[in-house]
């Protein structure tokens, strides 16, 4: 299916579930842009699960969002269970309009839900000219290191910079092995994960997509990886006011209440110390890409270029839609 008819119909649906028409657009762009970028973990095989907690009233289609202005830089946003998008894209609009103003711009958002890729918003500031950072938390995938039980969420870690050239630097990286979504789709599919990224229930290494969902996702970097993971739970739950320690509820099983997510954007003015970032951004990464490669290495690359040649060349091609995500589009289009 073509990008453009994809997105109409996505507006569809989600208009069909109660949302406006501007929100329902915005749910579309994101979702469409995770394909395009070859991430179809956080792309439409999330539709469903969206129209789901819409149903289920644990995801407000018409939400009542407070935007309470702390300071010139500061906001802090109640997104009174919106649907994540949404809240996320008036947080990094904020965040942006706060960061013109004054060189920074915090935004801190509770009462929200998933919102696909960080990175999709980080980019949003970078083609301003301007730097962002941005967390999440997520619900319990990893458990904290010594521990028995899965608390923290994949929580993942995002910045973005303008490079002085088209293609920005993105380094948006979940802090498990492998993102949970990836696991969740290679379970739909009957795929198997590749080894060293996930434990059964029992503590036993495995390849068993369903049994990795039951079971616990292994950090990065071992013991650190479960500290990055701490760090963003404190930074976008305990300091925004969402969920935290254990309690955002999982999107696809537990329809008890609202996930209260928290998210939090950091953007700040690339020239606030020096006049010349453009020019010294262009010079760190010449630097390193210059640098001796090993054998079958072509090119250094930097965090954001894979994913930039990937949406470049898909965005003229057709979005292929696996069979079992079909179906799912097509019980949500009999609907219509």
């Amino acid at each position: 299916m073509k990008k453009n008819e994809l997105k109409r119909l996505i507006t569809k649906i989600f208009i069909k579930h109660k949302l406006s028409i501007n929100h329902a657009h915005i749910c579309s762009e994101a979702i469409v842009n995770a394909e395009l970028v070859g991430a179809p973990s956080h792309g439409l095989s999330r539709l469903k699960m969206y129209c789901d907690r819409i149903n289920k009233k644990v995801i407000n289609p018409k939400p009542k969002i407070k935007i309470k202005k702390i300071s010139q830089s500061i906001t802090h946003i109640d997104a009174n269970n919106s649907i994540g998008f949404v809240a996320a894209d008036i947080g990094i609009k904020n965040a942006i309009k706060n960061a013109k103003k004054t060189g920074f711009g915090l935004v801190g958002i509770k009462n929200s839900g998933h919102y696909g890729l960080s990175g999709y918003y980080a980019e949003q500031a970078v083609k301003k000219n301007l730097m962002a950072l941005v967390f999440t938390n997520a619900p319990p995938a990893i458990a904290p290191h010594g521990a028995l039980k899965t608390l923290f969420g994949t929580n993942p870690i995002c910045f973005g910079t303008p490079t002085s050239s088209k293609i920005p630097f993105i380094l948006d990286s979940s802090v498990s092995m492998i993102n949970r979504g990836k696991i969740r789709v290679a379970a739909k599919t009957g795929k198997k994960i590749p080894e060293g990224v996930a434990l059964d229930k029992f503590g036993n290494p495995t390849t068993d997509a369903k049994k990795a969902l039951k079971g616990v996702q292994l950090p990065i970097a071992g013991f650190r990886g479960s500290g990055f993971a701490w760090m963003v739970d404190i930074l976008s739950g305990v300091l925004t006011g969402g969920n935290h320690g254990g309690k955002v509820k999982d999107p696809f099983d537990d329809f008890t209440g609202p996930q209260n997510i928290g998210h939090l954007f950091i953007v700040i003015k690339p020239n606030i110390f020096v006049g010349n970032y453009n020019q010294r951004i262009k010079e760190n990464i010449k630097r390193i890409k210059k640098l001796p490669k090993i054998k079958g290495v072509k090119e250094i690359l930097y965090p954001g270029q894979n994913k930039f040649n990937r949406y470049k060349k898909n965005s003229n091609k057709e979005i292929q839609i696996p069979e079992n995500i079909s179906r799912d589009i097509d019980i949500l289009v009999s609907k219509l």
